[in-house]
């Protein structure tokens, strides 16, 4: 065989080699791409009900079992704990060392609530709902007023309860399909976890103090009452306590989250930012400044020029911070972050004089006299708090495992008084 024979039949064997490899890889690619278009899915569909079937279920009960609780508040000797999208915890705390539940309020869909002397608003839905509290342990009701909250119904004009149709909760079936063969599904599932309201300590006027839990998306200035969603501030004018009447809402953002009134302006707690509205126009809510930080759940309060932070990781968006953040408000038109403390994973927090209460692995106490140089006092045992109320001397924690309260009468030896397990 010659060499140009030879020469001739390597290269019939290398483009024979090639051609295999190149139909190997494109059927292997083949069967890769196939495979990764093969998408699996979990679509939602919504669970409706009617308005004024679930406006039918708002009524007084005994006292039941604590499942899933949620927001505090607190006026005079009673303690309000909301039980997820189920009604209010009504419990009695004229004796700090022996809360008694007296009652439950059901409240379908309830998740924020405020009280006001004898009124208490809390969220049924779309609805704000107005209840006579003057006997905790069997209130009435006053008023509805329809659609407060439009996000949580589909568009409608109608203002009629029986023609209105209520999204109560999503049902949710795995799927597979082939990308191949079939276009792609998105399926949108609002406030799936149920809640969509992770949130700051508000206050009334006159009378015995009443105050929410850093959580709250309630708040009351003077004869306002405000309520956020995850994007609008809604404005109520309450001075007719038992007639509320909407006056308008404002725009505040997209991933709103809580609610902290001080003087003459609102502290909006976001996933990304904390921003200050001035409320010296009540129903015209003006924006002064925003202050952005990665994405985390951040309640906050507010204490003479600071204001305190906590940012705990969010897992809707993979967040890994956690860390309490304390912000100088001298020039309340540029917040100036001040000072950055680590935390294991904070939630809710309150301040009275100069003692910072934090939820943070337990309770954790500090002296916050000078508030860039915070000074733990104590670390006590509270379950999985998730929030606080420190007024008084007594301190009030709810987590998932009971309502505890704490003297703090002598800073220096702080100790639990009573433990209300669920």
């Amino acid at each position: 065989m010659s060499a140009l024979e030879t020469a001739n039949m390597k290269k019939a064997a290398s483009i024979f080699s090639q051609s295999f490899f190149l139909l190997f890889t494109c059927a292997v690619c083949s069967s890769c791409l196939k495979d990764r278009c093969t998408r699996h899915f979990t679509v939602y569909t919504p669970v409706m009900e009617k308005l004024s079937t679930l406006r039918a279920g708002v009524k007084s009960l005994p006292a039941q079992p604590m499942e899933q609780p949620g927001k505090i508040f607190i006026q005079g000797n009673w303690i309000f704990v909301n039980e997820m999208k189920k009604g209010i915890h009504v419990i009695d705390n004229s004796n700090p060392a022996h809360p008694v539940k007296k009652s439950f309020i059901a409240i379908p869909g309830n998740i924020d609530m405020y009280a006001s002397g004898n009124y208490l608003y809390a969220d049924l839905y779309c609805d704000l709902t107005t209840l006579d509290i003057s006997n905790p342990s069997n209130v009435t009701i006053s008023k509805f007023l329809t659609k407060t909250f439009p996000d949580k119904v589909p568009y409608t004009l109608s203002q009629d309860p029986d023609s209105i149709n209520v999204i109560t909760r999503w049902v949710g079936h795995d799927t597979v399909a082939d990308c191949t063969s079939q276009p792609m599904i998105y399926t949108m599932c609002p406030n799936c976890s149920g809640t969509g309201l992770y949130t700051a300590s508000a206050y009334s006027s006159g009378g015995a103090k009443a105050m929410a839990g850093s959580q709250a998306r309630f708040a009351a200035v003077d004869n306002f009452l405000y309520a956020v969603t995850t994007s609008t501030l809604n404005i109520m004018d309450i001075s007719q306590r038992n007639n509320p009447v909407q006056k308008g809402s404002v725009s505040v953002g997209w991933d709103v989250e809580t609610i902290f009134p001080y003087e003459n302006k609102l502290y909006i707690g976001a996933g990304s930012s904390m921003r200050v509205l001035d409320i010296k126009d009540p129903v015209n809510p003006v924006q002064l400044s925003w202050n952005g930080h990665w994405c985390s759940h951040d309640p906050v309060i507010v204490d003479g020029n600071f204001a305190y932070v906590t940012l705990h990781a969010a897992n809707t968006c993979s967040g890994t911070i956690n860390q309490l953040e304390v912000y100088d408000l001298s020039n309340e038109l540029s917040p100036v972050l001040s000072k950055t403390y680590s935390m294991k994973y904070p939630q809710g927090l309150s301040k009275d004089g100069n003692l910072l209460f934090v939820c943070d692995d337990g309770l954790k106490v500090y002296d916050a006299t000078i508030p860039t140089q915070l000074v733990l006092k104590a670390q006590l045992r509270a379950g999985d708090a998730y929030d606080v109320i420190a007024q008084h001397g007594n301190a009030i924690v709810t987590g998932k495992q009971g309502v505890y309260q704490f003297n703090y009468t002598d800073p220096s030896h702080i100790y639990q008084i009573s433990s209300l397990k669920y």
